[in-house]
């Protein structure tokens, strides 16, 4: 039984009033009494007169008593006793006043004093279950494999303490949201109470592969008992230590690099080596992201000499990207030259059985990801060691059929290499989590309803933390800029080269806003999104250069503010005898820039883009990198040579024209700003002032959070703005005199 105590303050023989009780309200709690509470009204005219008699303290108190009254009817009935000194309640009556009565009496500003173990942070303790696991033990040196299948059970906890199945019983037929559990009392629910009785009584045990209790121990597919809180997995031996090592992230052991790795890792590239094969070693998939230039190819290679020492000389299978196909093979004749590599590409490429044969006697074949889907029927009858995916953002589209080939394969393990492993979105991380180890986020329509949704549409920081935490085990990233990871790495520089238009540029541009404007009122739906998309470019291609927006192959000189402006930075860049990338999107525009570049300068000037045969790439590269006088201009499309190259020969970045997405331009500056940098890196961004160019820059620069999270490849985000706020992006700003400036941004 609940009893509230008396409300009337005891007096003094001398007739002297006592000082009330003070008012703690819920941020001072009193000792734990269970069941007892205190009232005392607050404010100036609250408190009784010191020189006052009794009687004046009486009627004072039974008056404040009367507006309490008003809120608890259990007051209201004490208060028509001869003697008003309290009243008792029961379990369920205390909850009542605990939940309901309490709040509403300290609104009314009276103060309210609670036991401890209901205002205390904390200690509110709930039901919680976890899966106690025995690992099975191995004789004879057995191999431990995710796919053993264990028993567990499932046990119910109040806090610290386990409850036995008399207890559960015990507290289930009270049938009190209050009860007292070994000397503590606690709000529990009744339901929950009876589910896990239930529960309990069915058998509470169960069979279970590793593989699924990791995922159960790191925050996935937890269907606890009644859906009582999930406490996670207890497990000894070999399962706990599993366990432990995937949740510090630390704890697994460096591995020895294979004596046959012919080149040395630094010591975090060990690290990064060691943490693929503790994941390999259990078949866990593993993404490598770290940032572009710490090496993340010769840390797989390292792993994929080990695995073919080891695990029975199966090949492993690497899909990248056609422009870096070239440097995968240097990179193993360099590191793993003991490997035998298959390059499977081009028309006189192996099938069917030919490929199977060719493939099995390799140690590591190289492939593209326009060929994984087209080549999938022989593909996949190869017994894969291991599948890495280069530039796994590639696959970040779980609906693209090279998407679903890749998740279509089998191997013993998994990689994926990305600088950037979430480059759209938080959605990206589903499709290549669901390629790593499958199920681990459930279906893409959980994902996106447990996920997604609350991450990207309320920025709910708690399920963006239980998402890391779900994925941390799986990701390692680390940066350049960090100097606990690297330290001998030259500085970055990034500067924005303000242009203006021409004359003939501006009248061009105020013609396409024009149009736009039009037909931006007059359309909605997927043909908006078209015109967005057809404006953005057009206007892009006039900011470049009228020959690109007109395609009459016009003359070049004196027609671009930006064309004008990159020889004049080149000059100085080829006097001090250094050497520079130059970066578009746009291969039109590619060989006008190369066209004006050769004739002003009068030497060769490379231009990569995507109609160059492979061969041909491999040779530009060489010449590039070459220390015997090769040419000190490479000139590459964004697409094609934006990832994977090893461009470090040039300390002079040029983005012509902007990509809006801050991780796809880093990824192309990183050709330059990587390990064998030795040279500080100076990157050049060019923006038409008062154009989209200015405007969309300033938009990032302001919402660089924002741009990181949801700005996606392309233009894509853009599509999604309002007519109004297009329009003004678009506009055309009047400029008072022509400027052409280089402001500097930072250095990293």
């Amino acid at each position: 039984m609940w009893r509230l105590p008396a409300l009337l303050p005891r007096l003094q023989v001398a007739g002297q009033v006592a000082s009330p009780l003070p008012a703690t309200g819920r941020g001072r709690p009193q000792p734990d009494r269970p069941g007892r509470a205190s009232l005392e009204r607050q404010g100036e005219a609250g408190r009784a007169p010191q020189t006052r008699g009794i009687q004046a303290t009486r009627e004072y108190l039974l008056s404040a008593l009367g507006q309490a009254a008003k809120i608890s009817p259990q007051v209201e009935r004490s208060l028509k006793t001869a003697a008003p000194g309290g009243y008792e309640l029961d379990a369920a009556g205390a909850h009542e006043f605990l939940q309901e009565q309490a709040l509403a009496l300290e609104q009314a500003s009276f103060g309210v004093m609670l036991p401890a173990w209901w205002t205390r942070k904390g200690t509110k303790l709930k039901l919680t279950a976890r899966a106690v696991v025995e690992s099975p033990k191995f004789q004879g040196g057995g191999r431990l494999s995710l796919e053993e299948i264990v028993k567990f059970d499932w046990e119910v906890a109040l806090g610290d303490e386990r409850l036995s199945l008399a207890e559960l019983e015990m507290l289930a037929r009270l049938k009190s949201p209050l009860v007292r559990v070994r000397g503590q009392w606690v709000e529990l629910s009744a339901e929950e109470i009876q589910a896990a009785l239930d529960f309990w009584k069915r058998g509470a045990s169960g069979r279970a592969r590793v593989r699924g209790l990791v995922q159960m121990a790191l925050g996935a597919n937890a269907a606890t008992p009644g859906g009582i809180a999930f406490a996670g997995v207890a497990a000894t031996g070999w399962v706990g230590d599993l366990l432990a090592q995937l949740e510090v992230g630390t704890g697994f052991a460096e591995t020895p690099v294979p004596d046959s790795f012919a080149g040395t890792l630094r010591p975090y590239q060990v690290r990064g080596y060691s943490w693929l094969s503790f994941l390999r070693r259990w078949g866990l998939g593993a993404c490598l992201a770290d940032d572009m230039g710490l090496g993340k190819t010769p840390q797989t290679l390292a792993l994929i000499q080990q695995d073919w020492e080891t695990n029975g000389r199966r090949p492993t299978l690497v899909v990248c990207p056609m422009s870096v196909v070239g440097n995968w093979q240097k990179e193993a004749a360099r590191f793993t030259p003991g490997l035998s590599v298959l390059v499977h590409h081009g028309l006189t490429r192996a099938k069917g059985k030919a490929f199977r044969k060719a493939a099995e006697r390799s140690a590591l074949v190289l492939s593209s990801y326009a060929l994984l889907h087209r080549d999938f029927e022989f593909l996949k009858e190869v017994e894969w060691s291991g599948v890495v995916l280069n530039e796994a953002q590639n696959i970040k589209n779980p609906q693209t059929k090279q998407t679903q080939a890749a998740r279509a394969l089998t191997s013993l393990y998994r990689v994926a290499l990305t600088g950037t492993p979430v480059e759209n979105n938080v959605g990206d991380l589903w499709s290549l989590m669901e390629f790593l180890n499958p199920g681990l986020l459930g279906t893409l329509t959980q994902f996106k309803r447990n996920s997604f949704l609350p991450i990207q549409a309320s920025g709910d920081k708690e399920v963006a933390r239980r998402l890391k935490r779900l994925t941390g085990p799986f990701i390692l990233r680390r940066l350049k800029t960090d100097k606990a990871i690297i330290s001998d790495l030259p500085e970055k520089l990034e500067m924005k080269v303000f242009c203006t238009l021409t004359k003939e540029q501006a009248s061009l541009y105020a013609a396409v806003v024009r149009d736009a404007s039009e037909a931006l009122e007059e359309t909605d739906g997927i043909q908006r999104k078209g015109v967005v998309l057809a404006t953005l470019s057009k206007l892009k291609q006039v900011c470049n250069h009228p020959a690109q927006f007109l395609g009459d192959n016009s003359a070049i000189p004196g027609r671009s503010g930006k064309l004008a402006r990159l020889p004049e930075m080149l000059e100085e860049v080829l006097a001090t005898g250094e050497r520079a990338l130059v970066f578009t999107q746009f291969a039109e525009m590619g060989a006008i820039i190369r066209r004006h570049l050769q004739e002003t300068f009068g030497r060769e000037v490379l231009f990569l883009h995507g109609a160059v045969p492979k061969r041909q790439r491999d040779l530009m590269v060489s010449r590039f990198q070459s220390e015997d006088g090769g040419p000190h201009v490479f000139l590459l499309s964004l697409k094609a040579g934006g990832t994977g190259l090893n461009l470090t020969a040039a300390n002079h970045v040029f983005h012509f024209d902007r990509w809006w997405n801050p991780a796809v331009e880093n990824q192309a500056t990183d050709r330059a700003f990587r390990i064998g940098q030795r040279k500080d890196v100076q990157v050049h961004k060019f923006l038409c002032v008062g154009t989209l160019e200015e405007k969309i820059d300033e938009m990032i620069r302001h919402k660089q959070e924002l741009a990181e999270r949801i700005v996606g490849v392309g233009e894509g985000w853009l599509i999604e703005l309002s007519t109004s706020a297009l329009k003004e992006i678009f506009a055309l700003q009047t400029l008072n005199e022509s400027v052409i400036v280089a402001v500097p941004l930072a250095t990293h």
